[in-house]
């Protein structure tokens, strides 16, 4: 059930800030082992960045996060999200660059085609693509495990320590010493150095490029990027296949709206336009929420969805928190490099190179990144706080994958784009909005050039937007930069990994925390299992004082 702001305080198990999709999924596995759980939304809709908006009368676009990848296959049979409206198709291809000469190659889901394809360019790199495709594969099943558990606590002066290594050393057992420099490489070495060893082909390299550092710091040539190359071959999806993309029919708000139909099924209460304020402390232990309008709310448990930014240094007082756990949250790499564009439009982009015989769905998805070196450069300007003339964009011609989204004639076009500053040299984001948006489009139309006369409506989102709108520290879509020192048992700071927090009974389980962003549901369901392990141990039985 959804509550009006007004209610009267209440005292509940666990109260959950932020209702995006790591908040819901959080709740719904709480409200199943029986707590009372609420979820309070700042916004006026579930979903935070998980969302379906109307731009224009009649068209529904996903305003922020625009494809399904890496949603754990858990999450949607433990919550049977298919009973609640969830269904997810295939993106094939599930990558698709048109190149400056005119020439548009797709990266079929089907291996065998994908490598045909290839072969066109390059039948030396479309051998070694199976090659390294079936070394990715492997290197990423080792690392799946640990997407569903908490990371060690890595102190051996304990016993607890020394049980946590031994844990991590299981998940490693049978891997030669081969697969372990090559996993070491995959986590410090940079993804050009990776592609120039691999392939030829500028045009196979760039296949790859698109497919990874997508909202994160760094050229690919910056150390540590070529981590992307195993992150998005972790499983995802209903089939629990590697690699998945998918199209959400009803855009990508009907993942958190089935996430809470599922919550509201097994009990959870959620409250739209009910910003939070602070959170209680008292002697060490949390106490519930206070409401922005000053409404107290009780609560033995607390959980976060909200990033470690804006947790620990906007919702909790600093006397409450300890000196270097403040120091090192401050320090917390967020500057987010990306931004949104969405589009509606009264003619179908047409990509020259297309396929006449081309498929609706087969016309839907364009990474328009030609080479390395544009995309390094791109960042190279961006560091320094300028707006690229040259943009980074990816399209999803979303109606064509799913016509509910628009009226008749009309079409949804939606773009992600890096690299951007968070922090402008020159001028402010509000100022700056139109230009984004006008190169973005100009981009576009070096491929697409029916696109500039075709938009009736347009959405432009900045860094900025992306924080006073969404909740975002620095526009960070990911909570906190995915670099090696902010990843596993140093997220969201090293000492605190495991979803706890100084503060006893409070507990962070968004992006922030491990395994970080991506619509994965899994911060919140291992946050989630965490909070009950302690719970179950009789920690936060006591009354609400």
């Amino acid at each position: 059930m959804t509550l009006s702001q007004d209610q009267t305080s209440a005292a509940y198990d666990a109260i959950v800030i932020g209702g995006g999709h790591n908040g819901l999924t959080a709740a719904a596995y709480l409200a199943r082992a029986g707590l009372s759980t609420l979820v309070l939304e700042r916004r006026e809709i579930v979903g935070g960045c998980c969302v379906t908006e109307e731009i224009a009368p009649g068209c529904r676009v996903s305003t922020t996060s625009y494809v399904a990848s890496m949603l754990r296959p858990e999450v949607i049979s433990e919550l049977r999200l298919p009973d609640h409206g969830l269904r997810m198709i295939p993106c094939d291809p599930a990558i698709q660059v048109p190149f400056p000469d005119g020439q548009v190659v797709p990266w079929w889901a089907d291996r065998e085609r994908a490598r045909q394809e290839f072969s066109r360019i390059s039948s030396k790199d479309a051998a070694r693509f199976v090659e390294v495709d079936d070394q990715l594969k492997k290197l990423a099943r080792y690392l799946q495990p640990f997407f569903l558990e908490p990371p060690p606590e890595v102190d051996l002066s304990a016993v607890r320590g020394w049980t946590d290594l031994f844990r991590v050393g299981k998940r490693f057992r049978g891997i030669s010493s081969t697969e372990i420099a090559q996993l070491v490489s995959f986590l410090t070495g940079s993804l050009g150095e990776f592609l120039d060893h691999q392939f030829e082909s500028e045009k196979i390299k760039t296949m790859f490029l698109a497919n990874n550092v997508y909202g994160k710091h760094g050229g690919p040539y910056q150390p540590g990027t070529a981590i992307g190359l195993l992150f998005h071959l972790l499983s995802g999806g209903e089939h629990e296949l590697q690699g998945f993309y998918g199209h959400v029919m009803g855009g990508m708000g009907s993942i958190t709206q089935a996430l809470a139909a599922a919550g509201r099924k097994l009990g959870v209460e959620i409250r739209t336009a009910a910003p939070v304020g602070r959170i209680n402390v008292r002697h060490g232990r949390v106490r519930g929420v206070v409401l922005e309008n000053g409404t107290e709310l009780g609560a033995r448990i607390v959980l976060s969805n909200a990033d470690p930014k804006r947790t620990f240094l906007g919702l909790v007082d600093s006397k409450d928190l300890p000196e270097d756990f403040v120091f090192a949250v401050r320090g917390i790499k967020m500057d987010g490099p990306c931004a949104k564009v969405n589009m509606v439009l009264d003619e179908e982009p047409r990509f020259t190179g297309t396929s006449p015989l081309a498929t609706p769905l087969e016309r839907t998805f364009y990474t328009l990144v030609p080479t390395l070196e544009f995309a390094e450069r791109c960042y190279d300007i961006a560091k320094f706080g300028e707006i690229p003339e040259e943009l980074w964009v990816d399209c999803v011609v979303s109606s064509n994958a799913d016509d509910s989204l628009a009226p008749p004639g009309k079409h949804i076009l939606t773009c992600f784009v890096q690299y951007v500053p968070y922090r402008l040299r020159r001028g402010n984001w509000d100022e700056m909005r139109d230009l984004l948006g006008d190169r973005v489009v100009r981009k576009i139309a070096e491929y697409a050039p029916n696109v500039p006369g075709a938009i009736v409506a347009r959405q432009v989102l900045t860094p900025l937007d992306l924080e006073r709108t969404y909740g975002l520290t620095e526009g960070n879509i990911f909570h906190g930069d995915l670099r090696l020192d902010q990843l596993f048992f140093m997220r969201p700071v090293p000492g605190w990994s495991q979803y706890r927090t100084p503060i006893a009974g409070l507990y962070l389980c968004g992006a922030g925390a491990h395994p970080g962003g991506g619509v994965t549901g899994a911060p919140g369901r291992n946050a989630a299992h965490q909070a009950l392990r302690d719970w179950k141990k009789g920690r936060f039985k006591e009354a609400i004082a």
